[in-house]
């Protein structure tokens, strides 16, 4: 990615896609955002662990739990095509501080405390 070139037209923040490439290049990719100073956002916490700003998405651990259930009832003798649709019920936000002090950024108190995990 050109950071450079995305910070000098104007662009307030970076989205990581989730594919294969980001997921390779996730920590590479985010400590080149913040030494041009670029904000990143994605949608796994993996993510935000490896040194994104913020992610927004489902939540994973949660959302594996529900699939094995799932699976255990198929298993058990169910009909897959007789069990509901199943949908993620859960969003999780994670917030990196430990970035947002490197972008000098300030999150302000009224997201942190709706986050579910704050990386110091």
């Amino acid at each position: 990615m050109r950071y450079a070139k995305l910070k000098a037209e104007g662009f307030d923040v970076v989205y990581f896609w989730p594919s294969s490439f980001t997921w390779e290049n996730r920590e590479r990719m985010a400590a080149t955002a913040v030494q041009y100073s670029v904000p990143t956002i994605s949608d796994t916490s993996d993510d935000a662990r490896a040194g994104v700003l913020l992610s927004y998405g489902v939540d994973y651990d949660l959302l594996l739990q529900s699939t094995a259930e799932y699976v255990d009832k198929i298993l058990r003798g169910a009909k897959p095509a007789d069990l509901p649709l199943q949908q993620p019920t859960k969003l999780q936000v994670v917030i990196n501080l430990r970035i947002a002090k490197a972008l000098g950024l300030r999150i302000p108190t009224s997201i942190l405390i709706r986050a579910d995990e704050i990386i110091e």
